[in-house]
């Protein structure tokens, strides 16, 4: 038996962890129940999440150990997107990072503007399309001072794309059990994980429309808000610009994907 035959048909409906294979299953098995004990998640309206078909995702980010919360709390396999560093090491710590990523749903992806941002849309389209969940960011990163950032309208135009329904997510405290910058998370700290109920966003219209993905993508926001409670910051969350260039690029005008 092949690595690409494994799957889980108690929790996904008999579609196949195709992308994820045994380490996938090996460390899910291993994994949640383990994060379960060591930090108590509370978790809430698990009954929101479809346990088959298409399904994304859409939670506030404050931690790197926000794509180990919701594979955890989820009911379900989850994939999401992690910087194809994580899989290219070389060694022992190359194996480890590779296995460890692997084994909590992440799939390789260069990421950047351009082109690698399309290979990337592309890459959780074609998710979708085989019936699986993908969980993503609409900030596009972490928030640094705990406040709620406006959404970029990659998920509304994946929603819209494929007729996936969005579950918003709201993460509350990870940021406490693993601040930016620590590289160790704190065992004396729990999170909670809410799961809203889906989102149907066809009828904002096609993902062609800016407007339409822009509406959407506000729909989506405002739900994970009612989720999480954060202090809304009314702005994107920019990396910071390099170069007057990009300085100039960022206060112009434009949609942020």
């Amino acid at each position: 038996m092949t690595t690409d035959a494994v799957q889980e048909p108690e929790e996904t409906g008999g579609i196949p962890a195709r992308r994820m294979g045994a380490t996938y299953a090996l460390g899910r098995s291993f994994i949640n129940p383990l994060a379960r004990i060591v930090y108590r998640p509370r978790i809430e309206g698990r009954a929101n999440v479809p346990r088959t078909g298409a399904v994304i995702f859409a939670s506030n980010h404050l931690s790197f150990i926000d794509s180990i919360a919701i594979p955890v709390a989820a009911p379900r396999p989850v994939h999401f997107l992690a910087k194809a560093d994580y899989f290219e090491g070389r060694g022992a710590k190359g194996w480890v990072s590779r296995s460890f990523f692997t084994s909590i749903g992440a799939i390789p992806v260069h990421r950047g503007a351009g082109q690698a941002a399309l290979d990337a849309l592309d890459q959780q389209k074609q998710l979708l399309e085989e019936g699986s969940a993908v969980a993503l960011y609409p900030e596009g990163t972490r928030s640094l001072d705990g406040r709620l950032y406006k959404g970029r309208t990659g998920v509304a135009f994946l929603a819209l794309e494929t007729g996936a329904p969005v579950v918003p997510v709201g993460l509350i405290g990870t940021d406490k059990v693993m601040p930016v910058g620590a590289k160790m998370p704190s065992l004396s700290e729990r999170i909670t994980v809410k799961f809203g109920e889906p989102l149907d966003l066809a009828h904002h219209g096609p993902a062609s429309s800016g407007r339409a993905r822009r509406a959407a993508t506000d729909e989506i926001m405002a739900a994970i808000h009612a989720l999480s409670d954060q202090e809304l910051a009314n702005a994107y969350n920019e990396v910071p610009a390099q170069g007057p260039i990009e300085r100039i690029k960022q206060v112009l005008p434009h949609e942020r994907r």
